[in-house]
């Protein structure tokens, strides 16, 4: 019987992002606008597959062939001629769904593998009887042979997504560990190269090593570089190691993308438009970071596009080091009522930001006030869908030009709902008013959480002419009542992960207003703590780490609170109703204002400072103390977790919809809302080359398939 952890249930949620009302409205030229951005994003979604795992080509590519020749109905019918129960062969769909959802094996929050939830061997029955297989046998057994023990592996260092010893991950080679993580982030650093579109992969010649950090571009090595990239392309000696510069990661599957960007600048709505996509090209064509910079910049003038886009290397929560990004690329569509709400929000910011619990001195010198949308998602590409973006996460950019927010609101609209019967770790008297209120307060939470969260807060800078953006002699640190004594070495000495966690802190410590603010702030506190106690399905008891930021960053906020104490937040260990392991989390409302955000606000203050300063060694001692889990009285976290476990819910999976061209219009093909759903929407979504992608993702993946053999 396999861990529940490392599968998917046959009963997973699967909701599809309805954006067609949005979509009709949309003029033709919009139309082409959106459909070409969305087949760039599409394209550069299957580079996830190489970020990701090994395997994870391969097994696309297997999945990919049976269903071409066979959709999920008449594959359903040979099953049950074989054998496969019914609930086997949706185990199948599920699996075949979630590695689609995922662009891999592994699971995009939380970095869990999950694997078939049926026999190994009557699932290669059903592929060597598949259509696919008689049609192409020879090919069919060899994929069969690259992935078939690794789809079911359950190894230790499988499990999980990480650094050698602790898990997989393609972004190093198997043979990376962290001072190899570091050592190359040194060596970026002192050639200003920014991580966000390489990996790592080391090699040793004549007792010393070598490392190749290979940044992903269509050109390769050979092609013509411009005078940026020869600057960077080329051998150093660098710690006693040798570090080779090269480009044309993913090559092929970014031709794709620069290509369908291409054909998207005819219908750009403005010049800014138009020199994003110019900007993103040079990126993606060259390996320019310093290009998809000046793209972003363009991106973030763009104001209130009714078609919304942005695609690149972009949040780096999988990297086990944390700077590489794993690409993502989204369209949506305004939302122009729920936009409007987000408005009075941005124009309530700087009031809000004076709430803020630290001196004026650490808040940025000026609030550029961003765009804020809600937006319908058209497209997401990627190995998974977030409720909310700020972007970019360039901190020059944000510091200087400022960002953008966005609220993806059909994503909210469905990902959220909870049915009664199925909430855990709540009391009774509070499960209706969880249900009534968990949107709108999380709506709330949400804008809170992007605006806010993301977008206020100084970082003390000596930039590269030595001069300084605060003033030396007159800051003080509240903590310690002395001048700041420490700050960031120039715009690419950031290195803050660890205190993006500490965000959400921002997103409950604001007081509403209005007939029904104590309810959703309630709901909102309510939502937070019990979120922290569910964080404990993504902690590995076994390294000690923390396989997804935003709900470490949930459990400490729990870990505060309950700290603070009076009565504020209880944990009661119960049986449920099946005889089992329960609990229920609980919240004296009458204490937020008094007890809780006090407690938030101290939390945060110290957090702010130690990130303004560059005090990541504080910053990190400081949160990785609260995200500590231990057994010890009174909470027993490590003996919730087996409870939490036990009862948890899987997050669901999104079916989305495909454009297709007809003549000079752009329609919107649906599909229903199920696993047989989601695997057609792929099956339909590269209906013109899809036997020539999956080649060139099974070659890239096995010219790299020596970094990680065993």
């Amino acid at each position: 019987m396999v861990d529940s952890q490392y599968v998917l249930p046959n009963g997973i949620g699967i909701a599809n992002l309805d954006c067609a009302e949005a979509f009709k409205l949309l003029s033709p030229e919009e139309r082409l606008y959106a459909h070409y951005l969305s087949r760039a994003c599409w394209y550069g979604g299957l580079v996830v597959l190489l970020q990701t795992s090994p395997e994870a080509p391969a097994i696309y590519a297997l999945l990919s062939r049976l269903f071409r020749v066979q959709d999920p109905t008449r594959l359903g019918e040979l099953a049950r001629s074989l054998g496969l129960s019914d609930e086997e062969y949706q185990a199948f769909l599920v699996y075949a769904a979630g590695v689609y959802a995922n662009m891999g094996n592994y699971k995009s929050f939380g970095d869990t593998k999950f694997v078939p939830n049926l026999p190994k061997e009557k699932l290669k029955k059903l592929v060597w009887e598949s259509q696919a297989f008689k049609e192409h046998p020879e090919e069919m057994e060899a994929l069969w042979g690259r992935c078939g023990d690794l789809m079911f592996s359950l190894e230790p260092t499988q499990k999980h997504l990480g650094l050698s010893g602790q898990g997989i991950s393609t972004y190093f080679s198997a043979n990376c560990f962290m001072e190899d993580a570091k050592l190359a982030q040194e060596f970026l650093d002192s050639q200003n190269i920014s991580a966000y579109n390489t990996r790592l992969f080391k090699t040793k010649a004549h007792g010393k090593k070598c490392y190749e950090v290979r940044l992903a571009s269509v050109l390769s090595n050979d092609s013509e570089l411009d005078d940026e990239m020869r600057a960077k392309m080329k051998c150093f000696e660098f710690g006693g190691c040798e570090f080779t510069v090269t480009r044309g990661d993913y090559g092929p599957l970014l031709e794709k993308v620069v290509e369908n960007l291409q054909k998207a600048l005819p219908y750009t709505a403005n010049p800014t438009q138009a020199e994003m996509l110019t900007h993103y090209i040079g990126s993606f064509t060259q390996g320019s970071i310093t290009a998809h910079k000046e793209g972003s910049r363009c991106w973030i003038q763009d104001k209130g596009p009714i078609v919304e886009s942005y695609i690149g290397f972009i949040e780096s929560y999988r990297d086990p080091y944390g700077s590489r990004g794993e690409f993502e690329g989204f369209v949506a569509v305004v939302n122009k009522a729920m936009s409007a709400k987000f408005a009075l929000l941005v124009a309530s910011a700087e009031r809000l930001l004076e709430e803020l619990p630290w001196p004026r001195a650490f808040e940025k010198d000026t609030f550029l006030k961003p765009d804020f949308t809600s937006l319908d998602v058209l497209t997401f590409a990627g190995s998974g869908i977030p409720a909310g973006i700020n972007i970019p996460n360039y901190d020059d950019i944000r510091q200087r030009d400022g960002f953008k927010n966005v609220s993806l609101g059909n994503v909210l609209a469905v990902a959220y709902a909870t049915l009664k019967e199925k909430l855990t770790f709540l009391a009774e008297e509070d499960k209706d008013l969880y249900i009534k209120w968990k949107g709108p307060s999380f709506e709330v939470q949400v804008g809170l959480h992007e605006l806010l969260g993301h977008g206020s807060g100084k970082l003390f800078v000596q930039d590269d002419s030595g001069a300084f953006n605060f003033d030396r002699e007159a800051v003080i640190n509240p903590e310690t009542g002395e001048l700041v004594r420490s700050w960031y070495q120039g715009w690419r000495d950031l290195g803050q992960q660890v205190f993006e966690r500490g965000i959400h802190l921002r997103g409950v410590i604001f007081d509403l207003e209005g007939e029904d603010a104590e309810d959703v702030i309630y709901i909102n506190w309510l939502n937070m703590v019990r979120a922290g106690l569910l964080a404990l399905e993504f902690y590995t008891p076994e390294s000690g780490t923390w396989r997804q930021a935003h709900m470490q960053a949930r459990f400490v906020i729990l870990r505060v609170l309950l700290e603070a104490g009076g009565g504020l937040v209880s944990l009661h260990r119960t049986t449920g109703a099946d005889g089992k392991p329960d609990a229920i989390v609980s919240l004296d409302r009458s204490k937020i204002t008094t007890v809780g955000k006090p407690a938030l606000e101290s939390f945060l203050r110290k957090l702010q400072v130690l990130k303004s300063t560059a005090d990541v060694v504080g910053g990190r001692a400081l949160y990785e103390a609260y995200s500590a889990v231990t057994d010890e009285e009174p909470e027993r976290f490590l003996t919730l977790r087996h409870t939490v476990l036990l009862r948890k819910e899987a997050r669901k999976l999104f079916v989305q919809a495909n454009t297709r061209l007809e003549g000079e219009d752009v329609i919107l093909v649906q599909y229903d809302s199920d696993a047989a759903g989601l695997i057609k929407s792929f099956r339909d979504r590269f209906p013109e080359d899809a036997d020539y992608l999956e080649q060139q993702l099974l070659k890239l993946a096995q010219a790299d398939v020596h970094f990680w053999a065993s």
